[in-house]
């Protein structure tokens, strides 16, 4: 499968110290990418992951239906918890 590569037309720009520099150029050098390359490559892994449980929620028809029996059942009492709620906190 062929993929069309989308021009790159915008730019990010990032202040660092030394320090951060020389490991990222470090960790690019080690797998043969710049450190622009590393950082896209992670930044957009890590972004995907971030947004995976944000906007996909993949059931099949069984799990949709006890989802759907979960969220329309009355909550289940919970005396340990409603007591923890009702105590005073550490900041209280």
């Amino acid at each position: 499968m062929m993929q069309v590569q989308e021009q790159k037309t915008e730019r990010l720009d990032i202040r660092t110290t030394a320090t951060a520099k020389a490991i990222l150029q470090q960790a690019a050098s080690s797998v043969h990418k710049s450190v622009s390359e590393f950082l896209l490559d992670i930044g957009l892994s890590q972004a995907a992951e971030t947004l995976a449980d944000r906007k996909l929620f993949a059931l099949n028809d069984e799990q949709w239906e006890e989802f759907q029996q979960a969220l329309d059942s009355p909550p289940k009492d919970r005396p340990a918890l409603k007591k923890l709620l009702n105590e005073p906190g550490v900041f209280d």
